[in-house]
């Protein structure tokens, strides 16, 4: 419990590729325990569970690391010699340039450089990969990246700032959580920053712990990651953690106390990051409603409960406006096994 849902727009934005190809998606869908008809429903979410089958089983369709949503494809393993290379740096600024520069020998691949002035790292995606209208493999870019340099110096890293070269989409309340800083959409350039002292920090990873993290590449980089390092990821965080232990979600006072503020500062601050205290309570509710729907057989009236909700009425409608659909409705579509053979792909 606790973990974050996935909207269905990135759903369907993974699916571009393999679909421009002409592959039937369905059976993918499948595959991923993810029915067909939520790709309907904007208000549709998966769990990251889900959403790791569906990467996987593209990754096996398309043989491509960018999963046909590039113009140019990537090889199978071309991830994992640029990490190779990366490995051989001393520290983390001389691992991106090698990085960087190892993509830059594919013509039509990413356009990637990082800049440093006495303060800040930018990481820059120059070209947008204009195969891939939504977008997300520019994103992907972004974030890999980022995670990856965490990795690398087995630190967390957190960004300063993160902003793109396009208009927002209409999930746009995802991106601060998806990054953990401020997010702006219009910019002149899709980059993010972070403090330049990093760039100094030394590589502590070697080919040893390099396998487990190929086995698992290249979700497990895009996985959110808790770094804190907002306010609205913190009282988030704190929710979550609360769910576990009780279905009562402690006040705006309460966790305010917890982070050292006052309620209205508390208030104050999500308003600035284009969120609420409710908000933040209904998204952790609906993300433990969707995975115990999903991958658990506890009866409906028994989740409620644990939810904090005091009658299945109200969960109901709850649900139904988080997601369109009902709690019944949406455990039927879950009840088809996975298929054998769905272990994630490595890419050594």
């Amino acid at each position: 419990m606790g973990k974050r849902t996935i909207t269905v727009h990135h759903v369907r934005a993974v699916l571009r590729g393999a679909e421009r190809s002409g592959a039937d998606t369905v059976p993918l869908l499948q595959a991923a325990q993810i029915p067909p008809l939520l790709l309907g429903d904007d208000r549709a979410r998966v769990t990251s569970v889900q959403f790791a089958r569906l990467f996987r089983a593209l990754y096996r369709a398309t043989e491509d690391e960018f999963l046909g949503l590039s113009a140019t494809p990537s090889r199978p393993g071309t991830f994992a010699m640029m990490c190779y290379a990366a490995l051989a740096c001393p520290d983390l600024g001389r691992a991106i340039h090698r990085g960087t520069a190892f993509y830059g020998l594919f013509d039509g691949g990413p356009e990637l450089a990082l800049t440093r002035t006495p303060t800040e790292a930018v990481f820059t995606v120059h070209n947008q990969l204009d195969a891939n209208e939504d977008h997300f493999l520019t994103e992907c870019m972004v974030i890999i990246w980022h995670r990856l340099c965490s990795w690398l110096t087995g630190s967390r890293i957190p960004l300063r700032w993160a902003e793109f070269r396009y208009a927002p989409p209409p999930h746009e309340a995802e991106y601060a959580f998806l990054f953990g800083c401020p997010v702006r959409f219009g910019a002149p350039r899709t980059a993010a920053g972070f403090d330049a002292h990093w760039l100094d920090a030394p590589v502590v990873q070697d080919e040893s712990t390099l396998h487990p993290l190929l086995h698992r590449a290249p979700f497990d980089l895009l996985t959110r990651r808790e770094y804190g390092t907002t306010v609205a990821e913190q009282v988030r965080r704190n929710l979550a953690r609360s769910l576990r232990a009780s279905p009562r979600l402690p006040t705006l006072t309460e966790t305010a106390t917890r982070l050292s503020v006052s309620p209205a500062t508390l208030r104050r601050r999500l308003d600035r990051e284009s969120t609420s205290f409710q908000q933040l309570k209904d998204t952790v509710r609906r993300d433990a409603a969707i995975a115990g729907l999903a991958e658990g057989g506890e009866p409906i009236a028994e989740l409620a409960t644990r939810l904090g909700f005091s009658e299945d009425t109200s969960f109901h409608r709850a649900f139904r406006r988080w997601t369109g659909t009902t709690p019944g409705a949406y455990r039927m579509d879950h009840q088809s096994p996975p298929p054998p053979g769905s272990e994630p792909p490595t890419l050594l």
